[in-house]
């Protein structure tokens, strides 16, 4: 899962980039890129860690130009490292190219061999590279139409951005499985993967990009192009609604606050609990535990505090990484949880490491009862199309029934919102790809029955 944002015919348009990655940090956070580009020359800086860090105004006036796009990288099986970090740069025949995709292409590795067959070498091992080699050994006229071509080689998930000189391209999968939205402001245009970026950045929401659409973007003009023929049945991401996206953004038409208060109110309705009060395991849960209160009547409560100074743990690339967050993330307000039979609303449950540790703040803060309830269907299956869950064996759902993991936990009961539930909560919305919790994959995972392991997320 990667955040990515871009700006056509504004000036200072790195510096418009650089808010806009500001605002999807939480979709990334190993790696962050700017490229921007003046009179058909790129210029790109890139570095580890936040953007925050990475960026200051010294270093955004050497990014000079009115188009821009951005990068925050979260990798998959990649792995982190600034030589997988984004903007990829060409020295392209049309002019410099820049790419910047968030997704994981499931025909990747296949296409990374042929490629290489013929001679293509290449600078890293993220999945996001082929996308540049296609569109390199096109040989359409233009560079729309090798764009087009090239993206209909590749197979998965994969919304993208692409400058050719001062040329803006935007561009999604047949499916949608990742959000990108169309925003206006000051003459131009500003495209990235959530609202939130809009916001900050003040433009204003114009549409989502709609599933296997190409558009071009030259300063204050925009044009739909013959893109990619749309999947028969889009299937953009419920886990987006449940987990990664922000709250205050609104995606596919929906708000994020307001479907997880939805998911909320239909697990209360599904799993009750005879409590004194609720509260979420802030910050993603936030919502979907008001949803629980508000049907329950169970009064919400602040139990757990939130350190927002330590990243979110179920994006670290690694299991050290995660453990030893948790511990240092959250802490328990003994005044609200002491003697209480208490109620705990997470969004998901994927490895079970968060809420193990959390179970145990909560006991040693007094809790009398826990109650622990999930806003989403048990975790069963890898997600090949951006979220880190490469293997089975690393997700609890598909390990252990429910009764076990309850047990695993500690908890004194636990219950999961059903998938009819969810979905039905976000009907007018949908259909969504639901495949981590189905195991019912909508596009066809090419290099997995090739046996190759899973693409590096771009």
């Amino acid at each position: 899962m990667c955040g990515i944002v871009a700006v056509s015919g504004i000036d200072h348009a790195a510096e418009l980039t650089f808010l806009g990655l500001y605002a999807l940090q939480h979709r990334g956070q190993e790696a962050v890129g700017i490229c921007a580009v003046e009179d058909g020359t790129a210029r790109v800086l890139k570095a580890t860690g936040l953007a925050a860090d990475a960026f200051d105004d010294e270093k955004l006036k050497r990014l000079p130009g009115r188009t821009s796009l951005g990068h925050t990288r979260y990798s998959t099986a990649g792995g982190p490292g600034l030589e997988n970090a984004q903007p990829l740069v060409a020295r392209y025949h049309q002019g410099d190219l820049a790419l910047v995709h968030n997704g994981t292409i499931t025909n990747g590795q296949v296409l990374r061999e042929e490629l290489v067959r013929e001679g293509a070498i290449f600078q890293s091992t993220i999945d996001s590279e082929v996308i540049v080699h296609l569109i390199a050994r096109s040989r359409r006229e233009t560079p729309a139409e090798q764009i087009a071509e090239a993206l209909s080689r590749v197979v998965g998930a994969f919304s993208v951005l692409i400058t050719v000189g001062d040329v803006l391209y935007a561009a999604r999968d047949p499916w949608g499985f990742r959000p990108l939205v169309l925003g206006r402001k000051a003459g131009g245009y500003v495209v990235a993967s959530e609202t939130c970026a809009l916001d900050l950045v003040g433009a204003t929401y114009v549409r989502d990009v709609e599933p296997g659409e190409l558009l071009r973007i030259e300063g204050d003009r925009l044009e739909s192009l013959p893109g990619l023929e749309p999947a028969s049945r889009k299937a953009p991401c419920i886990f987006e609604l449940v987990y990664f996206a922000r709250p205050d953004s609104r995606i596919w038409g929906a708000s994020v606050d307001r479907a997880r208060r939805a998911f909320g109110r239909q697990l209360a309705k599904e799993q009750p609990a005879d409590a004194d009060c609720v509260f979420s395991v802030p910050d993603s849960s936030n919502s979907a535990a008001l949803g629980f209160s508000e049907e329950s009547g169970i009064p919400f409560e602040l139990g757990l505090i939130r350190n927002h100074y330590v990243g979110r743990t179920f994006i670290h690339p690694t299991q050290e990484g995660r453990d030893f967050r948790v511990r240092i993330k959250y802490n328990a307000v003994r005044e609200v949880l002491e003697g209480k039979r208490v109620v705990v609303v997470d969004d998901s449950l994927v490895r079970g490491t968060t809420s193990r540790g959390l179970v145990s703040l909560i006991r040693e803060a007094g809790a009398k009862e826990v109650h622990f309830r999930i806003a989403s269907p048990p975790v069963l299956s890898p997600c090949y199309y951006g979220i880190d869950m490469p293997t089975k064996e690393e997700l609890i759902g598909s390990q252990l029934s429910v009764d076990e993991i309850r047990d695993r936990l500690g908890v004194d009961s636990l219950g999961y919102l059903s998938l009819e539930g969810m979905e039905s909560a976000v009907a007018e919305f949908g259909p969504f790809c639901n495949a981590c919790f189905s195991g019912r994959y909508p596009a066809p995972l090419i290099d997995l029955e090739r046996g190759y392991a899973a693409a590096s997320c771009g």
